[in-house]
C-alpha cells in the first residue's frame, strides 16, 4: 500500500452534518451507543450487470491516518461547527472499531452488504463522507474498467486518463483500473505509490516540434531504441508509418494511432506493416475508447488498446451510487421506512451459492441467524480492521486483480454482456422479522 498523499489528512474530508450529528449525541449521551453501519447499492448503474469492489486499500491507508490535528480542531471550534465537548472529543478522535467488508476485487450487486463498520455511532458516522468518496470513485472505475478488460478479450489496455481527473482522483483511478485488470498505467505517481507498470508513448507535440517527422522519430529512438512507440497520425498515416519503419527499422515495437476509423485504419496499418517487412510491430490505438468502441475493434487486427477519460469518470457512471446507513443499535434492528430508500434492519451476512461447475447463481443476504451453508457456498465478508487497526494478512493489489479475475469467471455468460439488463445474479434478501 502506498503512502496516503492527499491535500494534508483526511479527518477534513468530512461532511459538516457528520460533526452535527457527533455534537447532539455527546450532548444527550447516545453518541457511545454500540452501532453497526453498512455500505451497499440500493441499484447499479443503468445498464450495469455487476460491480466491482475498489477502494480498499486506499480506505484502509485513510483510516489509519484519520486524526483531527489540533489547527483543523481550532478552525471547528473558530468557525462555530463544534462547540467545546465536541472539539475535545476530536481532539482524541482515533477509529476503534471493527470493519468487515468484501474482499477488494469482489463483485457486487444491488443490497450486497460491501462493507460492515462497527463501534460507537459518533465514531462511525464520522467515516461516512470519506468510506462513501473512496468507494463510490474506486467502484464506479473499476466496474467500467472491467467492462474493458472484457470487451478487450485478452487484449492489454493502458490506462491513460491522468489529464482527465483531478490529479488525486487520476492516481486512484490508475488503481481501481489495475485492479480491473488493466495491464499498465502512464500516471508516474500511481506507479510509484503502487508498483503498476507505467508506459508512455509520444504526444503530436513532439512530432511537431521538429522539422519533420522522420526527424521527430529519429530522436525518439535515439533515446529509446526501437522497444518503443511512435505516433503515427500526425499528417498521414500511411506515410508516418513509412517513416516509422524506415527510422526505426522492422524491428520496431509498436506504432499508435490516436485519431480517425480506427477499425479501417488499424486494418490498413497491419498491412502497410506487414508488406515493409514489420510483422512482429504491433498496432496500439487511443481515443476515447470506451467498452462499446473497444468490442468494436475486437475483429480488428489491434495489439493494445489505450484508454482515458472513459475508464476515469466510469464510462458513463461515475458513482457507484453506493450508501452507509445505520442498521443497528445497541444489537437492535434499526430500519428506515422512507418512500423509495427503504432499508433492512440488522448486521448481515452475506454467501454467494454457486452450481457445481462453479457458475455463480444467487447471492443470499441473512439479517438475523446463521447461515445455512450448502457445497459450493462462499461466505463474502471478511475482517479488514480490528480494534481500529487493519487485520493481519489482507490481500495486496495483485491479489486483488487475481480475485477479481476469479470472480469474473463465474458469473453466467448472459452477465458479461454490454448490453442493458438485469444484474447477473440475483440477491435475496432475508429481512429481520
Amino acid at each position: 500500500m502506498g503512502d496516503f498523499a492527499g491535500a494534508g489528512a483526511p479527518a477534513l474530508l468530512t461532511d459538516h452534518y457528520e460533526l452535527t450529528m457527533i455534537s447532539a449525541a455527546l450532548r444527550d449521551g447516545t453518541a457511545h451507543r454500540r452501532s453497526v453501519f453498512e455500505v451497499f447499492a440500493r441499484r447499479l448503474p443503468l445498464g450495469r450487470r455487476y460491480g466491482v469492489v475498489a477502494g480498499t486499500g486506499r480506505l484502509l491507508e485513510q483510516l489509519t491516518a484519520f486524526r483531527f490535528h489540533p489547527d483543523e480542531v481550532d478552525f471547528l471550534r473558530r468557525t462555530g461547527v463544534v462547540d467545546e465537548q465536541t472539539a475535545a472529543w476530536l481532539a482524541d478522535y482515533r477509529f476503534s472499531g471493527d470493519v468487515d467488508g468484501y474482499a477488494e476485487g469482489e463483485l457486487f450487486f444491488p443490497n450486497s452488504p460491501i462493507l460492515t463498520v462497527t463501534g460507537t455511532f459518533a465514531e462511525c458516522v464520522v467515516l461516512e463522507t470519506l468510506i462513501l468518496s473512496v468507494f463510490n470513485h474506486d467502484c464506479a472505475v473499476a466496474a467500467a474498467a472491467a467492462r474493458m478488460v472484457t470487451a478487450a478479450r485478452g487484449r492489454p489496455l493502458i490506462e491513460m486518463g491522468g489529464r482527465r481527473a483531478h490529479e488525486e482522483a487520476a492516481v486512484a483511478s490508475a488503481r481501481a483500473a489495475y485492479l480491473a485488470g488493466f495491464s499498465s498505467t502512464s500516471n508516474l505517481a500511481a506507479g510509484m505509490r503502487y508498483g503498476i507498470p507505467t508506459r508512455g508513448t509520444a504526444a503530436h507535440a513532439f512530432t511537431l516540434l521538429h522539422d519533420d517527422e522522420k526527424a521527430a522519430f529519429a530522436s525518439q529512438v535515439a533515446a529509446l531504441g526501437e522497444g518503443t512507440t511512435l505516433l503515427v497520425d500526425t499528417y498521414d498515416i500511411s506515410q508516418g508509418i513509412r517513416n516509422a519503419i524506415a527510422v526505426a527499422g522492422p524491428g520496431l515495437n509498436a506504432v499508435r494511432i490516436d485519431s480517425g476509423d480506427l477499425s479501417v485504419l488499424a486494418a490498413h496499418s497491419r498491412a502497410l506493416l506487414d508488406e515493409l517487412g514489420a510483422p512482429d510491430t504491433k498496432i496500439v490505438v487511443s481515443g476515447d475508447l470506451d467498452e462499446y468502441a473497444i468490442a468494436a475493434l475486437a475483429a480488428e487486427p489491434v495489439d493494445v488498446y489505450g484508454a482515458g477519460t472513459a475508464v476515469v469518470t466510469g464510462s458513463g457512471a461515475p458513482t457507484a451510487g453506493l450508501v452507509y446507513k445505520l442498521v443497528e443499535v445497541e444489537g437492535r434492528p434499526v430500519v428506515k421506512r422512507s418512500e423509495n430508500k427503504a432499508t433492512v434492519g440488522g448486521r448481515k451476512t452475506a454467501y454467494r451459492r454457486h452450481k457445481p461447475t462453479g457458475t455463480a447463481i444467487e447471492e443470499i443476504v441473512l439479517s438475523q441467524g446463521e447461515p445455512d451453508l450448502q457445497p459450493g457456498d462462499r461466505l463474502l465478508q471478511r475482517p479488514l480492521v480490528r480494534g481500529g487497526e487493519p487485520a493481519p494478512d489482507l490481500p495486496t493489489l495483485e491479489d486483488s486483480r487475481a480475485h477479481l479475475r476469479d470472480c469474473l469467471i463465474t458469473i453466467p455468460w448472459e452477465g458479461l454482456k454490454l448490453s442493458a439488463g438485469d444484474p447477473a445474479i440475483p440477491v435475496t434478501v432475508a429481512p429481520t422479522a
